[in-house]
């Protein structure tokens, strides 16, 4: 049934009520065990899969109480310190149990962060528990007015250890002067005339098209030597002839990474930085490698610990930008990119400033510096939300257009009284660098289908666990291996690694069904794999609707549709779930609301049951959250898309979590494919071997495990 969740709010929290205790007595014995209460029943929701969106909302809640409770009982003076100690000692264990909780459900940990938007149900669900407790509350207070100039960095900065080095190493790092800055531009015709409104009502009325004309490429090949599409050398060619500003607003699966690095190279932008969202970051250092190989990249993960502070790309994710702020504005960028720019539409929030306060920074030290906001968000939509960017961007500022749109609009000859003035300033606006190509715009150029890998790094707690399981696996099957080699009775010896044993040894590892008691099998670890990257393949799914529409969704796991599925009703995107438990009615009700409703943007499907029998070609792009056992299942789930009558190429998005047994699983599928292609040909022999995934998964755990070992 499609389903539809309460549009979140990218305002700023609202500031905590007041509130009025009662004597300590009624309040020990009030708030702690309404807490204990809550958030007992939040695990156990989690721990029945019966995550709904009212478990959310008292996750956040919970999660903000003891926040505040921990506050306030460290500045209550009136607490001795046997007294503040066992307040504390009790609150950490409700922390304790939230922390378990969120691990088992990875898509709760959004809430817990500092800018989490709480909704009306949530303040209203907090005061009710205050009351429980027997706090009083007073009435709210309206918020504080938020500055609309970028605002100072958050307190908490940090400066990682390889940035210190490079500092040291360059102390006396000057601004950049072979560039002069523009002179500042007196209007005349237009003075007195407030701007910003009419050059947002230009992309409204006017019917140009909304892409700046780009030069023709000489070369269609990177100094990789890997090849370009025409549409992507146009763009390059641009920035190699000195063009430095873009709103590059390509839809999804048109290579605006590759864009973007490779113009940063051709105009020598180096240092980059690129502020992405957390679940393409991984993806970002991938394809520099891929792209831009000569040029260091480097990931900000947390406090930065692990960075690289001489390398030439940086690439640091929305949610820990605040922290970092402040060595990244005096580092020398030459050039910034931020990816999915419509997170930043909202200037009054935290990462709206951030980003604005370091473009500033960057301007003031390079004068022609290369910026790029990458968006597959169509300009027309909610044009309000791009001032933002095209601040960002250096085309206006608070008041009204900077020099260099200000001088193209004067050149106009036209007011905003004078009824060509719409035309002619869209068409201003978007020479400075607004570039827009559909998928149907360049068919020509790119493949009818494709499967497109997203790498996602697990990070967090449920990160580490997994890799603390898979290398526990790894451990027994090397284990095996070598009791195998010291009990061999044939007398064979085999230099080096005995490849022959170690499928065997696999083969053993699969057929027994004492693993799953011992510890990790390959059958559970995929499965804990998929559950940690429900939030993120979910999330990116959320992010193609909001650039293209409608999304197909495909997982192999109930938990991880779940886990997808609350994440959109939270964000208030509305979807259709196709899963096997379904009637045939029921089923086709829900085929019929994605195909159909426009409101719908996104299809929840089951990778096992829904990959046959559908015809879901109103949608162009496929994420599929988990890896399949087979490649027919993938192509099956991919074929519901690409299929007869589908005007636009598909993309699949195959999201793989990084650093784990993910990455061989999805490289086997890949050469299996290949395989299976050649046995369309003709050949028996490699449809055999193109069998028994998971058998291949653990024979590369272990040759791998053993040629590191030696």
């Amino acid at each position: 049934m499609a389903q539809r969740g309460r549009r979140r709010s990218d305002a700023p929290r609202t500031a905590a009520p007041r509130r009025r205790r009662r004597p300590r007595d009624v309040e020990v014995e009030g708030l702690m065990p309404v807490l204990a209460r809550a958030v007992r029943e939040v695990e156990g929701a989690v721990e029945r899969s019966a995550v709904r969106p009212s478990v959310r909302t008292k996750f956040q809640v919970i999660a903000l109480l003891v926040r505040e409770e921990r506050a306030r009982v460290n500045s209550d003076q009136s607490y001795t310190d046997t007294q503040r100690a066992e307040q504390l000692r009790r609150l950490d264990g409700i922390a304790t149990i939230l922390a378990k909780t969120a691990a088992l459900e990875p898509s709760l940990l959004a809430l817990l962060a500092e800018d989490a938007v709480v909704s009306e149900a949530a303040a209203a669900l907090k005061r009710q528990m205050l009351t429980a407790a027997g706090v009083e509350v007073a009435e709210e207070e309206p918020p504080a007015e938020e500055p609309s100039t970028p605002a100072a960095p958050a307190a908490r900065q940090v400066v990682p250890q390889s940035v210190i080095q490079r500092q040291l190493a360059n102390p006396f790092l000057a601004p950049d002067f072979s560039a002069a800055a523009p002179a500042k531009v007196q209007p005349r015709r237009l003075a007195g005339w407030e701007l910003i409104s009419p050059l947002l009502k230009s992309f409204e009325y006017a019917t140009a098209s909304a892409t700046k004309s780009l030069p023709r490429p000489t070369s269609f090949r990177t100094a990789a030597s890997l090849d370009l599409m025409p549409h992507q050398a146009q763009l390059i060619a641009a920035a190699a002839a000195g063009h430095r500003t873009f709103l590059l607003a390509d839809e999804p699966g048109l290579g605006k990474t590759a864009q973007a690095l490779l113009a940063a190279q051709a105009a020598d932008a180096y240092p980059l930085l690129a502020v992405v969202p957390n679940v393409v970051k991984t993806n970002w250092a991938r394809e520099a490698g891929l792209w831009t190989p000569r040029k260091k990249a480097t990931v900000i993960h947390g406090d930065g610990a692990t960075i690289d502070g001489f390398a030439d790309i940086v690439v640091v994710n929305y949610e820990v930008l605040d922290r970092h702020v402040g060595w990244l504005g005096a580092l020398g960028f030459r050039g910034m990119v931020v990816d999915e720019a419509h997170f930043i539409k909202n200037k009054k929030s935290q990462r709206s400033r951030n980003v604005l306060r370091l473009a500033e920074r960057i301007r003031g030290r390079t004068p022609r510096p290369l910026l790029m906001a990458l968006t597959g968000t169509p300009l027309i939509n909610d044009i309000e939300d791009f001032t933002a960017i095209w601040e960002f961007l250096g085309w206006i500022d608070e008041t009204g257009p900077r020099a260099e749109l200000m001088q193209s609009l004067e050149e106009t000859g036209l007011t905003p009284a004078d009824p060509g003035f719409y035309a002619a300033a869209r068409a201003r606006v978007i020479d400075l660098g607004i570039v827009r190509r559909r998928k149907v715009d360049v068919a020509a150029d790119i493949p009818a289908r494709r499967i497109a890998d997203l790498p996602v790094e697990l990070d967090d707690a449920v990160g580490r666990s997994i890799r603390d399981a898979e290398r526990e696996l790894t451990n027994r099957l090397v284990a095996r291996y070598r009791s195998a080699l010291a009990t061999r009775t044939s007398g064979e010896v085999v230099d080096g690694i005995d490849h022959e044993l170690v499928r065997r040894v696999a083969g053993w590892e699969r057929a027994d069904p004492d693993t799953a008691k011992s510890g990790e099998n390959v059958f559970s670890l995929v499965r804990r794999i998929g559950r940690a990257k429900a939030g993120l393949a979910a999330d990116y799914a959320a992010q193609l609707a909001h650039n293209v529409g409608k999304v197909v969704f495909f997982a192999r796991h109930i938990e991880v549709m779940d886990a997808a599925e609350n994440l959109f009703t939270e964000r208030g995107i509305a979807f259709s779930s196709i899963r096997g438990d379904q009637t045939p009615k029921s089923r086709q009700k829900n085929i019929d609301a994605f195909v159909n409703d426009p409101e719908v943007s996104i299809a929840v499907c089951s990778l096992l049951t829904a990959g046959v029998g559908l015809n879901l070609q109103v949608a162009s792009n496929v994420v599929l959250a988990e890896l399949s056992w087979t490649n027919a299942e993938q192509t099956q789930a991919i074929d519901r898309v690409h299929r007869i009558g589908q005007e636009e190429p598909v993309t699949a998005w195959r999201i793989i979590a990084a650093q784990t047994v993910d990455t061989r699983i999805a490289d086997l599928i890949d050469a299996k494919a290949g395989l299976a292609a050649k046995a369309l040909d003709g050949s028996d022999d490699e449809i055999a071997a193109s069998a028994d995934l998971q058998l291949e998964a653990l024979v590369a755990l272990l040759t791998n495990a053993l040629e590191t070992t030696g």
